[in-house]
């Protein structure tokens, strides 16, 4: 077996062969043993010493992730697996399993064509097993499967072998359900789980070994054997003849696709540029003259050496001193100071990285999460990152010491590019800054890491929840006049459909799209055809369509127009909280003919208060996060879990028995579930097992908005009334 700096040799002249790769990434809901098999598979490849595997945790590198026994930061590996006398380099990402971190797995799915799902045989497929694999399917990434703790079958729930086996192929049917319902096509053409085909593997990542239809044939080790082994408890004898790194590296190799044969199906799923161009062609053949095109899908920050930039290169090569470009930003050079690739927590330096590797590079100071990098000032970018759940919770941060301010300024920034599923404010006047996440957990972790990582001493607010804003009703024609009164606007603004919502979500409709790809999406979901053609903006989930005719000077007003909304929707009349499914229509504009008179400071604020005080009279309302809740308990505790559900103003709308538990799915607003961890265990007597999962957004009960909304104001400092149109439009 390779080791130490033969390993890297290995590693840098097997980059160089797409054929011989695979990108995979290992996914899971929390606690089925991701973590545990990167460790055995690292110990298979020679990386750490067999005795540590399972119990070092080697890509759980932060002293946060050790101490809560958790996953928090997808991890990079490069190993070598040798598969029938031939060397493959397996680039490895572990990703997290909790709810909070679910942005790693879809970034972490842009990078990779293959996905390890695992799934533990007792518990079988939990909420988080059907998002990650939903994020998987919608990269076009191929998913293989490994059932982890069968000795738990055996040992803890002393199933014979018959039921054994039944157990598990309940576990392949429920996944290959999974896969049908979210992409029939894939399903039937060849993505179906068999563990006949071999595309299954079974075992104990704990005790490190695995079996798999394909490797049972050669080392002859049948169900029965593992059936009897584990009944003994002889896990050394199955680990000796079955490992679990080769059988399932085994797997990967023969099963996966390699870069090259990955490419011409994902390229398409995620890049909307022409595919017969040459970039086009460079990143469908992975060719390693082409142009340079990467995604970015992770930013770290070295001590030494700065921002570090992970992410998938599919075409082209990079080297050091390369000059290159970033779409979206101020399309500066910037120069690559190191090209390396991640073993674990380690960076290694190479000399070139070519197309189909993961690479990580420094020097790209205008990189952020999910931009294009190439070397052409003219290319399409890829299609941006679309993360499941939103933030839902918000925690206010100010610096202990009033000296360390404008460092805790300088961190924030550095935490938003490091997770862009956090949304930050800084407020330079009030000096009160916002950091807003997926949960409890993720704030706490994050706010953790600012003073231990970073070094700054913080007080942080209790939890607080985000609301956003939206329009029940329709209104026509709205007047936003500026300042002087010379320029005039008139808006129509109604609720956006949901289906148009549910296309922007999934990134069936963006503005990155050209005009004729958009045009056809939105008019598959309901939009006439002149509507379709004149979208001037998307922005979250909100849309400005043009319906103007030959209005003088507007072409070069239009940018402060799409100003005025972007401070509009930043934070709506009601509450100042961001809004969404909102439809723009601007129908009639009249401008002043001297440039003078129709700047920023006439044009936006206009705009700015037509949005705003149109909102008001189309009847705006407070929106609030929902989380949906699985809870599992003994029969006897029914009860206290559905109360737990229905005293939080819940809805209980599944429940489904399974020998003496019974599952009870519901949902409740994230307002509500406050202190929920401790009132379930109690209530059940510590016996409940639960989990929650982003639900989307739900419209406030009338009753509550009043109450919620002047809660809000007083928080922010704004007047403590219900505020009124005239607040907003000019008279």
């Amino acid at each position: 077996m390779v080791r130490g700096k033969k390993s890297v040799e290995r590693v840098t002249e097997l980059m160089k062969e797409p054929k011989h790769i695979r990108n995979i990434g290992i996914v899971a809901h929390i606690d089925h043993g991701k973590t545990t098999l990167s460790d055995n598979l690292l110990s298979g490849a020679g990386i750490i010493s067999e005795e540590l595997a399972g119990k070092q945790l080697f890509m759980d590198s932060d002293p946060e992730e050790q101490a809560r026994g958790i996953t928090i930061d997808a991890s990079n590996v490069s190993m070598v697996h040798e598969y029938e006398g031939q060397d493959y380099l397996i680039n490895m990402i572990d990703t997290p399993g909790h709810v909070d971190f679910g942005g790693d797995v879809t970034r972490a799915m842009r990078a990779v064509d293959g996905a390890v799902v695992l799934v533990d045989a007792v518990e079988g497929t939990m909420p988080q097993t059907e998002t990650v694999l939903r994020q998987a399917l919608k990269e076009g990434v191929r998913p293989i499967l490994f059932i982890n703790k069968v000795d738990r079958l055996v040992n803890e729930l002393k199933v014979d072998e018959m039921e054994m086996q039944i157990r598990l192929g309940k576990v392949i049917d429920k996944v290959n359900k999974l896969i049908k319902g979210m992409n029939e096509e894939a399903y039937n053409n060849g993505w179906k789980l068999d563990a006949g085909a071999g595309t299954v593997a079974f075992g104990s990542a704990l005790y490190n070994w695995a079996v798999s239809v394909p490797f049972m044939k050669k080392s002859g080790i049948s169900f029965k054997i593992v059936f009897d082994k584990c009944r003994a408890g002889d896990m050394k004898y199955l680990a000796k003849n079955s490992p679990l790194s080769e059988v399932l590296l085994d797997i990967v190799v023969h099963q996966l696709p390699n870069p090259l044969e990955a490419q011409k199906r994902r390229i398409p799923i995620i890049w909307h540029g022409d595919k017969e161009s040459k970039e086009g062609k460079a990143m469908i053949n992975c060719d390693p003259k082409g142009a340079v095109a990467m995604m970015v899908t992770d930013i770290s920050f070295d001590p030494h050496a700065g921002e570090v930039a992970t992410g998938r290169l599919f075409s082209g090569s990079l080297k050091r001193g390369d000059s290159l470009y970033v779409m979206g930003s101020a399309m500066k050079e910037n120069r690559l100071q190191q090209v390396g690739i991640f073993m674990g927590p380690k960076r290694v330096e190479v000399e070139e990285i070519v197309g189909g590797n993961i690479a990580a590079v420094t020097g790209l100071r205008d990189a952020f999460v999910g931009s294009t990098v190439t070397n052409l000032l003219e290319i399409t970018p890829f299609e941006s990152l679309k993360h499941y759940s939103e933030p839902v919770m918000t925690v206010a941060v100010e610096a202990k010491n009033m000296k360390d301010l404008p460092k805790l300024v300088e961190v924030l920034r550095q935490v938003a590019k490091e997770d862009p599923t956090l949304v930050i404010t800084i407020n330079e006047e009030t000096g009160e800054h916002l950091i807003s996440g997926m949960g409890e957990l993720h704030l706490e972790i994050i706010c953790g890491r600012i003073k231990r990582d970073k070094g700054v001493e913080i007080v942080t607010s209790e939890p607080i929840v985000v609301y956003r804003e939206t329009v029940t009703g329709r209104v026509e024609n709205v007047e936003g006049k500026s300042p002087n009164r010379h320029n005039r606007f008139y808006f129509t603004l109604e609720p956006l459909a949901d289906e148009v919502v549910d296309a922007i979500k999934k990134g069936d409709v963006s503005m990155n799209q050209q005009a004729l790809e958009r045009r056809d999406a939105l008019l598959k979901v309901g939009f006439d055809k002149d509507e379709a053609k004149a979208v001037k903006m998307i922005k979250g989930t909100n849309i400005l369509i043009d319906r103007t005719k030959g209005i003088q000077y507007l072409n070069e007003t239009m940018e402060l127009v799409i100003e005025g909304i972007h401070e509009a929707l930043a934070g709506g009349p009601l509450a100042d909280e961001p809004v969404q499914n909102l439809k723009m229509t601007l129908t009639d504009v009249k401008l002043h003919e001297d440039a003078i008179h129709r700047g920023p400071a006439q044009v936006i604020p206009a705009v700015r208060g037509a949005i705003k005080g149109g909102m008001l009279i189309a009847g705006d309302s407070l929106l609030e996060p929902v989380q949906k809740l699985q809870i599992t308990v003994p029969m006897d505790q029914m009860g206290a879990a559905t109360s737990q559900i229905q005293g939080r103003r819940g809805q209980v709308f599944d429940m489904t028995s399974e020998g003496d538990t019974i599952s009870v799915v519901g949902k409740a607003p994230v307002a509500e579930l406050f202190g929920f961890a401790g009132d379930i265990r109690s209530a059940t007597e510590g016996r409940a097992m639960w989990n929650t999962e982003f639900a989307g957004f739900e419209l406030v009960p009338n009753n509550m908005v009043k109450e919620v909304v002047v809660g809000i104001r007083k928080r922010k400092g704004l007047k403590e009334v219900m505020p009124t149109p005239a607040d907003y439009l000019a008279v």
